[in-house]
């Protein structure tokens, strides 16, 4: 069986933005505080991978004030989830290729 490699994406080779996109995939949003926490990582490390999700269009922001204070959200594009659940049904082939 033949897998493409193409479905790879280059921009999920990271963990980390692995990991945006697994939590922003089952999450309508989160804020960036929420996503720092739960990736265990530093504000500029988290903020210039969220950049370079965006700059792919993987995720989109929101910007909001709540009491007075900025609040941003992020959320999981449409081309996102498809080049996401691309990615991870490639994953799953190779995976599953590799069974004796």
């Amino acid at each position: 069986m033949k897998i493409s490699l193409a479905s790879l994406h280059k921009a999920f080779e990271s963990r980390i933005r692995l990991g945006i996109m697994s939590a922003l995939a089952v999450n309508d949003t989160l804020d960036f505080n929420s996503l720092k926490d739960f990736l265990d990582v530093t504000d500029g490390n988290l903020a210039s991978h969220i950049k370079a999700l965006e700059k792919e269009a993987f995720i989109g922001v929101s910007k909001s004030f709540v009491n007075r204070k900025p609040n941003t959200k992020y959320f999981i594009t449409t081309a996102g989830k498809k080049a996401f659940n691309d990615h991870l049904k490639t994953l799953e082939q190779l995976i599953k290729s590799q069974k004796p």
